[in-house]
Protein backbone atom coordinates (compact mmCIF):
# COMPACT_ATOMS: atom_id res chain seq x y z
CA UNK A 1 0.00 0.00 0.00
CA UNK A 2 1.29 3.47 -0.94
CA UNK A 3 0.11 6.36 0.78
CA UNK A 4 0.46 9.88 -0.23
CA UNK A 5 -0.43 13.00 1.86
CA UNK A 6 -0.82 16.50 0.31
CA UNK A 7 -1.37 20.06 2.10
CA UNK A 8 -4.45 20.62 0.93
CA UNK A 9 -7.34 19.26 -1.17
CA UNK A 10 -6.76 20.66 -4.61
CA UNK A 11 -3.62 19.05 -4.74
CA UNK A 12 -4.73 16.14 -3.62
CA UNK A 13 -7.36 15.86 -6.39
CA UNK A 14 -4.59 16.91 -8.70
CA UNK A 15 -2.83 13.70 -7.69
CA UNK A 16 -5.77 11.72 -8.21
CA UNK A 17 -6.26 12.89 -11.61
CA UNK A 18 -2.99 11.91 -12.46
CA UNK A 19 -3.62 8.72 -11.73
CA UNK A 20 -6.85 8.18 -13.55
CA UNK A 21 -5.61 10.04 -16.45
CA UNK A 22 -2.86 7.95 -16.86
CA UNK A 23 -4.68 4.69 -16.86
CA UNK A 24 -6.98 5.86 -19.38
CA UNK A 25 -3.95 6.96 -21.60
CA UNK A 26 -2.68 3.25 -21.42
CA UNK A 27 -5.73 1.67 -21.52
CA UNK A 28 -9.11 3.26 -23.47
CA UNK A 29 -11.27 0.45 -22.45
CA UNK A 30 -10.16 0.77 -18.70
CA UNK A 31 -12.93 0.07 -16.13
CA UNK A 32 -13.55 2.28 -13.76
CA UNK A 33 -15.13 2.05 -10.34
CA UNK A 34 -16.78 5.26 -8.85
CA UNK A 35 -17.89 6.47 -5.90
CA UNK A 36 -19.82 9.08 -4.79
CA UNK A 37 -20.11 12.16 -2.03
CA UNK A 38 -17.69 15.72 -1.84
CA UNK A 39 -14.37 13.58 -1.95
CA UNK A 40 -14.19 12.89 -5.54
CA UNK A 41 -15.60 15.98 -7.03
CA UNK A 42 -12.29 17.62 -7.55
CA UNK A 43 -10.93 14.88 -9.58
CA UNK A 44 -14.37 14.05 -11.41
CA UNK A 45 -13.77 18.11 -12.34
CA UNK A 46 -10.51 17.83 -13.68
CA UNK A 47 -11.64 14.30 -15.77
CA UNK A 48 -13.81 17.03 -17.59
CA UNK A 49 -11.81 19.27 -18.02
CA UNK A 50 -9.24 17.00 -19.17
CA UNK A 51 -11.45 15.79 -21.79
CA UNK A 52 -12.41 19.09 -22.74
CA UNK A 53 -8.45 20.37 -23.43
CA UNK A 54 -8.75 16.59 -25.74
CA UNK A 55 -6.42 15.06 -23.40
CA UNK A 56 -8.65 12.16 -22.69
CA UNK A 57 -11.13 9.78 -24.60
CA UNK A 58 -13.60 7.90 -22.22
CA UNK A 59 -15.74 6.33 -25.67
CA UNK A 60 -14.42 2.83 -24.58
CA UNK A 61 -14.30 3.13 -20.79
CA UNK A 62 -16.62 1.24 -18.79
CA UNK A 63 -17.81 2.14 -15.20
CA UNK A 64 -19.39 0.75 -12.03
CA UNK A 65 -20.30 2.68 -9.38
CA UNK A 66 -19.80 1.22 -5.82
CA UNK A 67 -23.70 2.15 -4.45
CA UNK A 68 -27.33 3.81 -4.73
CA UNK A 69 -29.75 4.65 -2.24
CA UNK A 70 -33.06 2.00 -2.25
CA UNK A 71 -35.95 3.92 -2.70
CA UNK A 72 -34.93 7.08 -5.39
CA UNK A 73 -35.64 6.95 -8.61
CA UNK A 74 -32.41 7.85 -11.14
CA UNK A 75 -34.16 11.72 -11.80
CA UNK A 76 -34.00 12.28 -7.59
CA UNK A 77 -31.72 15.15 -7.00
CA UNK A 78 -29.87 13.24 -4.01
CA UNK A 79 -29.54 9.79 -6.23
CA UNK A 80 -26.37 8.62 -7.08
CA UNK A 81 -27.16 8.15 -10.65
CA UNK A 82 -28.58 11.80 -10.57
CA UNK A 83 -24.92 12.66 -8.82
CA UNK A 84 -22.91 10.79 -11.60
CA UNK A 85 -24.61 12.29 -14.67
CA UNK A 86 -24.62 15.56 -12.69
CA UNK A 87 -21.29 15.68 -12.09
CA UNK A 88 -19.00 13.94 -14.52
CA UNK A 89 -21.17 11.66 -17.18
CA UNK A 90 -22.97 14.12 -19.06
CA UNK A 91 -20.30 16.24 -19.56
CA UNK A 92 -17.52 13.82 -21.11
CA UNK A 93 -17.67 11.31 -24.48
CA UNK A 94 -18.57 8.47 -22.65
CA UNK A 95 -21.23 5.41 -23.95
CA UNK A 96 -24.27 5.51 -22.11
CA UNK A 97 -24.05 1.69 -22.67
CA UNK A 98 -20.77 1.19 -20.67
CA UNK A 99 -22.15 3.36 -17.21
CA UNK A 100 -23.46 0.42 -14.76
CA UNK A 101 -25.19 1.79 -11.43
CA UNK A 102 -27.38 0.43 -8.86
CA UNK A 103 -31.21 0.66 -9.47
CA UNK A 104 -32.50 1.38 -6.11
CA UNK A 105 -36.48 1.46 -8.10
CA UNK A 106 -36.37 -2.50 -9.09
CA UNK A 107 -38.57 -4.83 -7.43
CA UNK A 108 -36.23 -7.92 -6.46
CA UNK A 109 -33.15 -6.15 -5.63
CA UNK A 110 -31.25 -9.68 -4.81
CA UNK A 111 -32.04 -10.14 -8.40
CA UNK A 112 -30.63 -7.20 -9.44
CA UNK A 113 -27.36 -8.04 -7.10
CA UNK A 114 -26.46 -10.84 -8.87
CA UNK A 115 -27.26 -9.24 -12.09
CA UNK A 116 -24.41 -6.27 -11.33
CA UNK A 117 -21.83 -8.42 -10.27
CA UNK A 118 -22.31 -10.68 -13.09
CA UNK A 119 -21.93 -7.47 -15.08
CA UNK A 120 -18.39 -6.70 -13.44
CA UNK A 121 -17.34 -10.18 -14.40
CA UNK A 122 -18.39 -10.24 -17.80
CA UNK A 123 -16.27 -6.80 -18.19
CA UNK A 124 -13.11 -8.35 -17.17
CA UNK A 125 -13.09 -7.20 -13.61
CA UNK A 126 -12.77 -3.34 -12.45
CA UNK A 127 -9.18 -1.79 -12.89
CA UNK A 128 -9.04 0.67 -10.50
CA UNK A 129 -11.91 1.26 -7.86
CA UNK A 130 -11.86 5.01 -6.36
CA UNK A 131 -13.24 5.07 -2.88
CA UNK A 132 -13.85 7.64 -0.26
CA UNK A 133 -13.96 6.85 3.64
CA UNK A 134 -17.28 7.57 5.89
CA UNK A 135 -16.65 9.03 8.99
CA UNK A 136 -16.93 5.73 10.39
CA UNK A 137 -14.63 3.93 8.78
CA UNK A 138 -16.97 2.32 6.21
CA UNK A 139 -16.06 1.72 2.09
CA UNK A 140 -19.16 2.33 0.03
CA UNK A 141 -21.82 1.31 2.46
CA UNK A 142 -20.49 -1.49 4.24
CA UNK A 143 -21.60 0.06 7.43
CA UNK A 144 -19.82 -1.15 10.30
CA UNK A 145 -20.14 -5.52 11.17
CA UNK A 146 -20.12 -5.92 7.45
CA UNK A 147 -18.71 -9.25 6.07
CA UNK A 148 -15.15 -9.06 4.79
CA UNK A 149 -16.14 -11.11 2.17
CA UNK A 150 -19.42 -9.73 1.56
CA UNK A 151 -20.85 -9.19 -2.14
CA UNK A 152 -23.47 -6.48 -4.30
CA UNK A 153 -26.57 -6.50 -1.89
CA UNK A 154 -28.79 -4.24 0.08
CA UNK A 155 -27.60 -2.61 3.50
CA UNK A 156 -29.36 -0.94 6.10
CA UNK A 157 -28.12 2.30 6.90
CA UNK A 158 -26.25 3.25 10.28
CA UNK A 159 -27.76 6.15 12.11
CA UNK A 160 -24.03 7.39 11.44
CA UNK A 161 -24.42 7.46 8.21
CA UNK A 162 -28.18 8.77 7.92
CA UNK A 163 -26.99 11.79 10.11
CA UNK A 164 -23.77 12.51 8.05
CA UNK A 165 -26.05 12.25 5.08
CA UNK A 166 -28.46 14.43 6.50
CA UNK A 167 -27.48 17.96 5.13
CA UNK A 168 -27.84 16.59 1.30
CA UNK A 169 -31.72 16.18 2.25
CA UNK A 170 -32.57 19.00 4.44
CA UNK A 171 -33.34 16.59 7.58
CA UNK A 172 -32.24 12.87 8.68
CA UNK A 173 -35.34 11.69 8.31
CA UNK A 174 -35.82 11.99 4.84
CA UNK A 175 -32.28 10.26 4.32
CA UNK A 176 -33.22 6.73 3.19
CA UNK A 177 -32.96 3.60 5.46
CA UNK A 178 -31.86 1.37 2.84
CA UNK A 179 -28.54 0.79 0.37
CA UNK A 180 -27.67 -1.65 -2.30
CA UNK A 181 -23.61 -1.59 -2.57
CA UNK A 182 -20.80 -3.42 -3.92
CA UNK A 183 -19.48 -5.24 -0.70
CA UNK A 184 -15.73 -5.58 0.74
CA UNK A 185 -15.50 -8.80 -1.23
CA UNK A 186 -16.53 -7.14 -4.42
CA UNK A 187 -14.22 -4.44 -4.06
CA UNK A 188 -11.30 -6.19 -2.91
CA UNK A 189 -11.18 -8.11 -6.85
CA UNK A 190 -10.42 -4.60 -8.38
CA UNK A 191 -7.21 -4.94 -9.58
CA UNK A 192 -6.08 -1.67 -8.37
CA UNK A 193 -7.61 0.32 -5.17
CA UNK A 194 -7.34 4.35 -5.07
CA UNK A 195 -8.73 6.02 -1.67
CA UNK A 196 -9.40 9.43 -1.41
CA UNK A 197 -9.90 11.22 2.29
CA UNK A 198 -9.68 14.78 3.26
CA UNK A 199 -10.89 17.21 5.72
CA UNK A 200 -10.75 16.60 9.63
CA UNK A 201 -13.80 14.86 10.16
CA UNK A 202 -12.60 12.21 8.16
CA UNK A 203 -8.62 12.16 10.61
CA UNK A 204 -9.75 9.49 13.22
CA UNK A 205 -11.70 7.08 10.37
CA UNK A 206 -8.27 7.71 8.33
CA UNK A 207 -5.89 6.82 11.55
CA UNK A 208 -8.34 3.01 12.13
CA UNK A 209 -8.17 2.40 8.50
CA UNK A 210 -4.13 2.46 8.19
CA UNK A 211 -3.49 1.84 11.66
CA UNK A 212 -5.84 -0.02 13.74
CA UNK A 213 -6.39 -3.85 13.59
CA UNK A 214 -8.46 -5.32 10.53
CA UNK A 215 -11.81 -5.41 11.75
CA UNK A 216 -15.34 -5.87 10.05
CA UNK A 217 -16.27 -2.59 12.57
CA UNK A 218 -13.91 -0.45 10.27
CA UNK A 219 -14.61 -2.00 6.38
CA UNK A 220 -12.13 0.43 5.38
CA UNK A 221 -9.64 -1.66 7.52
CA UNK A 222 -9.60 -4.07 4.48
CA UNK A 223 -7.52 -1.81 2.11
CA UNK A 224 -4.49 -3.23 4.42
CA UNK A 225 -4.72 -6.58 2.42
CA UNK A 226 -4.44 -5.34 -1.05
CA UNK A 227 -2.07 -6.05 -3.17
CA UNK A 228 -2.15 -2.46 -4.75
CA UNK A 229 -4.13 0.33 -2.89
CA UNK A 230 -2.99 4.09 -3.11
CA UNK A 231 -4.08 6.19 -0.23
CA UNK A 232 -4.11 9.81 -1.00
CA UNK A 233 -4.94 12.54 2.01
CA UNK A 234 -4.75 15.79 2.45
CA UNK A 235 -3.02 16.90 5.78
CA UNK A 236 -6.42 17.46 7.77
CA UNK A 237 -7.39 14.11 7.07
CA UNK A 238 -3.91 13.06 7.98
CA UNK A 239 -3.75 14.77 10.81
CA UNK A 240 -4.19 12.23 13.77
CA UNK A 241 -1.77 9.49 12.19
CA UNK A 242 1.16 8.61 15.15
CA UNK A 243 3.03 7.20 11.87
CA UNK A 244 4.24 9.53 9.04
CA UNK A 245 3.17 7.41 5.85
CA UNK A 246 4.29 10.02 3.55
CA UNK A 247 7.26 7.77 1.74
CA UNK A 248 4.04 5.03 1.67
CA UNK A 249 4.36 1.72 3.85
CA UNK A 250 4.96 -0.87 1.09
CA UNK A 251 5.27 -1.40 -2.56
CA UNK A 252 4.12 1.82 -5.03
CA UNK A 253 1.50 1.17 -7.04
CA UNK A 254 2.03 2.07 -10.80
CA UNK A 255 -0.81 1.66 -13.53
CA UNK A 256 -0.44 -0.51 -16.08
Amino acid sequence: MLVEIFPDYETLSERAYEIVATLIRRKPNCVLGFATGSTPLGLYRRLVEGYRRGELDFSKVVTFNLDEYVGLPPSHPQSYHHFMWENLFQHININPSNVHLPNGMVDDIEVHCDWYEEQIRRAGGIDLQILGIGPNGHLAFNEPGSSLGSRTRIKTLSQATRRANARFFGSEEAVPRHAITMGIGTIMEARRLLLLASGRAKARAVRAMLEGPISAMVSATIVQLHRYAHVLLDAEAASELAYNHHDGISEPFDVH
